[in-house]
C-alpha cells in the first residue's frame, strides 16, 4: 500500500479528511468525512487507475495500443485523465444509462467513449472485446491487485491523518475500495472495525458473502456502486477479513446526499455517499464508536438530480408542506389564507387554484399550496392556524 502511495505520489491529490459537527449529530457519533469528491475527476478512483497505469509504463509495456476500460463514470474518467498523463489512448465502455454529465467529463480527458448496453457486465462484455480485437490494455475498475492497492491509499491517508478513529465506513461496488482500505486498516490497525456499504437495490457483495444467489436490479440514485458483478479478487479479501457489508435503503442514501450538502457544505453523488447512509440507516452500530471515518469517495452529481434530492428531503423533513384545501368560492378567501400562513411564518412558493374541473361543487374551489416553513412544528402551527379559520387542510 506504501508502495502504491509513492507511487501515486502528485498525480493524485491527498485529500483532507475533515470532522463535521452538523452531521455527526445527526449520526449520533463523531464523524469524520474523507473527501476524494476534490480529485480532479471528483472520486477516489483516480486512485487505482494512477497505480495501474504507473505500472503498466514501468513494465515497459507502456499501454501498448492503448487501454481500455469499462465504468458507469468515475472509474472512466480516472483512467482517461491517467491515460492521458502518460501519453496513452484510452477507450471507455459506458452503460448507455450513464448520467450525460459523465459521459462529457470522460470525453473532455480526451477518452474516447463507446456506449454499450445497458448494465455494467453488458459493457464489461463488450470492453473485453475491444482489448482482444484491437490489442489494448483492459484496466478492470476493481477485480485487479494494482487497483485495490491504489484504492486502499485512501484509507491509509485516513489513519495516518486521524489516528483518533475507531472505524471505517466504505461504499461498495465491486468491492475494490472496500478490499484496499481494509488491507490497509490490517496492517495499521489490527482489530479496527472496518464496514462495507451497498444500496438495497444491488446488494451483490452482501449476498455473495452470505453464500446466496445474486439478485438485482431497479432504479437507484447510487449508478456507481450498481453492480451485479463483484470482483472475485476483493470478494476473496473480504471474505478473509470478515468485513460486514450493510445494506443501505435508496431513502436513507438521498438523506446522506442532504445532510452533506445542508450540514456539511459537501456535494457527494449517490455512491459516494452511501457510507454515511450506512450509519444513518444503522445507528446502532455506531453509537459506541468515538470517531468514525466515512470514504466520501464521489461528487459527480448531475444538478438535476441533486435538487431533486434536496427539495425530496425538504418534504420529508416537514420543511416543506403540499397543502390541499377545498375553499369557498368567493372573495376574499384567498386574500384570508394568505393572510394566516404569512402569520405562521411561512412562505408561499406555489400555487394553484382550480375553480372549473377539480371541486365537487360550483360553489367551492381546490387550492393547492407549496408552503415553504423553518422547520416541522412551525408547519403544524400552520395548519393549525388555518384550520382554526375553518379551512379543512389536506395533505399532499
Amino acid at each position: 500500500m506504501r508502495a502504491a502511495a509513492e507511487r501515486i505520489r502528485g498525480a493524485v491529490l491527498r485529500t483532507p479528511t475533515i470532522p463535521s459537527d452538523a452531521v455527526s449529530r445527526a449520526a449520533g457519533c463523531r464523524v469524520f468525512l474523507k473527501l476524494d469528491t476534490l480529485q480532479a475527476t471528483g472520486a477516489f478512483k483516480e486512485r487505482g487507475a494512477a497505480n495501474r497505469i504507473a505500472l503498466l509504463r514501468a513494465s515497459g509495456r507502456g499501454g501498448g495500443a492503448g487501454v481500455v476500460a469499462m465504468s458507469a463514470g468515475n472509474h472512466a474518467q480516472a483512467v482517461a485523465r491517467h491515460a492521458a498523463l502518460a501519453g496513452i489512448a484510452a477507450v471507455i465502455v459506458m452503460p448507455r444509462f450513464t448520467p450525460a454529465t459523465k459521459v462529457v467529463r470522460t470525453e473532455s480527458w480526451g477518452a474516447r467513449v463507446v456506449l454499450h448496453g445497458e448494465t455494467l457486465a453488458e459493457a464489461a462484455e463488450h470492453a473485453h472485446e475491444l482489448a482482444r480485437r484491437d490489442g489494448l490494455t483492459f484496466i478492470h475498475p476493481y477485480d485487479d491487485p494494482a487497483v485495490i492497492a491504489g484504492q486502499g491509499t485512501l484509507a491509509l491517508e485516513m489513519l495516518e491523518d486521524r489516528p483518533e478513529l475507531d472505524a471505517l465506513v466504505l461504499p461498495v461496488g465491486g468491492g475494490g475500495l472496500l478490499a484496499g482500505c481494509a488491507a490497509a486498516a490490517r496492517a495499521l490497525r489490527p482489530g479496527m472495525p472496518v464496514f462495507g456499504a451497498e444500496v438495497e437495490g444491488y446488494p451483490a457483495m452482501a449476498q455473495r458473502l452470505a453464500g446466496a444467489p445474486v439478485s438485482v436490479g431497479g432504479p437507484t440514485i447510487a449508478e456507481g456502486i450498481a453492480v451485479r458483478d463483484v470482483g472475485e479478487v476483493p470478494l476473496a479479501m473480504i471474505r478473509d477479513f470478515g468485513i460486514e457489508v450493510l445494506v443501505v435503503p435508496e431513502r436513507a442514501v438521498e438523506r446522506a446526499i442532504a445532510l452533506l450538502a445542508e450540514g456539511a457544505r459537501v456535494v457527494a453523488e449517490g455512491a459516494g455517499a452511501t457510507g454515511l447512509g450506512a450509519i444513518l440507516a444503522f445507528p446502532e452500530r455506531f453509537a459506541g464508536e468515538r470517531a468514525v471515518g466515512v470514504a466520501v469517495c464521489g461528487g459527480n452529481i448531475d444538478s438535476r438530480i441533486l435538487s431533486n434530492v434536496l427539495l425530496r428531503n425538504l418534504l420529508r423533513d416537514g420543511r416543506i408542506l403540499r397543502l390541499h384545501l377545498d375553499i369557498p368560492d368567493r372573495p376574499g378567501v384567498l386574500a384570508d389564507i394568505a393572510a394566516r400562513v404569512a402569520a405562521a411564518g411561512g412562505n408561499v412558493i406555489e400555487v394553484l387554484h382550480q375553480r372549473l374541473f377539480a371541486s365537487p361543487s360550483v360553489q367551492s374551489a381546490e387550492l393547492e399550496l407549496m408552503v415553504e416553513v423553518r422547520d416541522a412544528p412551525q408547519g403544524e402551527a400552520l395548519v393549525a392556524a388555518l384550520e382554526t379559520g375553518g379551512y379543512a387542510v389536506r395533505r399532499g
